[in-house]
């Protein structure tokens, strides 16, 4: 089942350029999403890994030229669909591709996209999600073999299929979202979607023709040596969730295993990047 996340609310007075400063001391944590708010920063991470004193890292806390202060709230694994489906529009990326839930009507487009995401990530609301999918409209894929990392709701990858590639990894730790894509990828009738839970990519050969990885950048950085051996010769990496400020050292870690970025794309100060090998 889901598990329970927790939800660190920062104050930072004055906001900026603090907020940028402890965005990168946090990081430095096992934080997996952050969210900029008009009084500060709010950070997210699995109840689980939680460790005792473990803020006492970041310095800034203590800084005598600003002045912050954070409340900690748990946040149920429940199921949110109910107030989801009372807010959620279709979400329009580009002109030929709309995902939407299956109590909105067709929309005529090339490609049509029903998600239900119940409790994982990925209806194209966030901007992270919305420039992956610009990627994946933009490559070739007809017979490609792709993987979706962190897969969520599977949204990437079954626009993948849905392109014409061959065959889809869905990977993801959470098995809640490996259920969801389950069933999403039956809902658009994508048969060629493999869903699997894992932590971490396990193929250490050339393997994959594009990969898609919408994480954050600490986990980023952590597997991007094993992209790098999965990704076949001239093959595409495309990556986000994570900051402007976060590009340089993503691009680094890139280039040790011979990948070169081509594209960039941003948005509300999110990014996502294409690297080819």
């Amino acid at each position: 089942m889901a598990q329970a996340y927790l939800e660190y609310r920062f104050t930072i007075n004055p906001k900026s350029p603090w907020e940028d400063i402890l965005l990168a001391q946090l990081q430095q944590l096992p934080f997996d999403s952050f969210l900029s708010t008009d009084e500060g920063l709010n950070a997210y991470l699995p109840k689980t890994q939680k460790e005792d004193n473990f803020l006492d890292s970041i310095a800034l806390l203590d800084h005598d030229k600003v002045e912050i202060e954070f409340t900690v709230t748990e946040i149920p694994p429940e199921n949110w669909n109910a107030k989801w489906e009372s807010k959620f529009q279709p979400i329009f990326v580009g002109s030929d591709c709309v995902i939407r839930a299956d109590f909105h009507k067709n929309q005529g487009k090339t490609y049509e996209l029903i998600i239900n995401p119940k409790m994982s990530f990925g209806t194209g609301h966030h901007p992270t999600t919305h420039m992956m999918m610009e990627f994946v409209l933009e490559e070739t894929l007809k017979d490609k073999i792709v993987l979706d990392m962190g897969c969520g709701t599977g949204v990437l990858g079954i626009l993948a299929s849905k392109k014409g590639a061959r065959a889809v990894d869905a990977i993801d730790f959470d098995p809640w979202c490996i259920e969801n894509t389950i069933e999403n990828a039956k809902t658009n009738k994508c048969k060629n979607i493999r869903s699997s839970q894992a932590a971490n990519l396990e193929s250490t050969q050339p393997y994959y023709d594009s990969i898609f990885a919408n994480i954050n950048r600490n986990v980023l950085l952590e597997q991007i040596p094993s992209y790098g051996q999965a990704l076949k010769v001239g093959g595409g990496l495309f990556l986000s969730g994570f900051y402007r400020s976060d590009v340089e050292i993503l691009q680094k870690a890139c280039q040790k295993e011979n990948l070169t970025l081509t594209s960039t794309k941003e948005k509300e100060q999110w990014c996502a990047l294409k690297f080819i090998k």
